[in-house]
């Protein structure tokens, strides 16, 4: 019987994970702040506001895949990603520079060389998810860095502490805590410098602030907790996938 080639095994799930964080990484920041959605629910009468952005939706499956990969494949492979991640986000920003300062067809305002608005007074729709989008990113950028080093550091924090057990320990923990901090840098870095989130200039700043951060953070909480059971699926299936024993992690692929 043939033995199974772990190294290809191994190398084939971190590109599939690694390719998956990342164009969740690429997509998010593109669209994310393009539209916000009301998840407003009612709990015996009262109504809990909660409004999310775009982005917010499939964010969650990023910090999945940093904690598959330091689990599986430690904490420096969980690191080299994050780096990707963040050439990966600079390589957006720069596409669309360059697709905005390239000439093109739409019509120009002459007093300022900017594109022209149209009728309902609005940019060509290219030049409105460049807006967005580099609003989007500059928000993230921080919140990004900050963020997945510090769920990676607390993966492994909690791991060592618990000797490699208690998988949910680490995988809620350290989202927890990267995620308040994720989330408050990004809802205050977009509404302070991109200006992008839908608030009401007439009432008081703060408490829609308060609401977009605790609107972020419950939302990625919840979620968070639904994936500790696919995780602890995957482990156990990936684990004898890639020959690997308990709390062993994989030093190729």
């Amino acid at each position: 019987m043939t033995k199974p080639d772990y190294d290809k095994r191994r190398q084939r799930v971190f590109l599939l994970l690694s390719g998956l964080f990342l164009g969740t990484l690429a997509m998010l920041n593109i669209l994310g702040i393009s539209r916000f959605v009301d998840l407003s629910f009612s709990v015996f009468g009262v109504e809990i506001p909660m409004v999310v952005a775009i982005g917010v939706l499939p964010y969650p499956i990023t910090f999945m895949c940093t904690d598959l990969i330091s689990e599986l494949y430690g904490e420096k492979k969980a690191r080299d990603m994050v780096w990707v991640g963040v050439l990966l986000n600079a390589w957006v920003i720069f596409i669309l520079w360059l697709g905005g300062v390239l000439p093109g067809f739409e019509p120009v305002d002459v007093s300022t060389g900017a594109p022209a608005l149209d009728e309902a007074g609005r940019l060509p729709v290219f030049f409105e998810i460049r807006e967005l989008a580099f609003g989007a990113v500059a928000a993230s950028m921080l919140a990004y860095l900050v963020a997945q080093f510090c769920d990676v550091r607390l993966f492994h924090f909690w791991k060592k502490l618990t000797r490699g057990k208690h998988l949910w320990l680490r995988n809620n923990a350290s989202t927890m805590v990267s995620q308040i901090v994720d989330t408050t840098a990004v809802i205050l870095i977009t509404h302070f410098y991109a200006r992008a989130l839908p608030v009401d200039p007439d009432a008081d700043i703060w408490p829609q602030l308060f609401v977009f951060i605790a609107s972020g953070y419950v939302f990625k909480l919840v979620v968070a907790a639904v994936d500790t059971g696919p995780l602890y699926l995957a482990v156990r299936y990936l684990r004898p996938y890639l020959g690997l024993k308990e709390h062993e992690e994989a030093t190729t692929g």
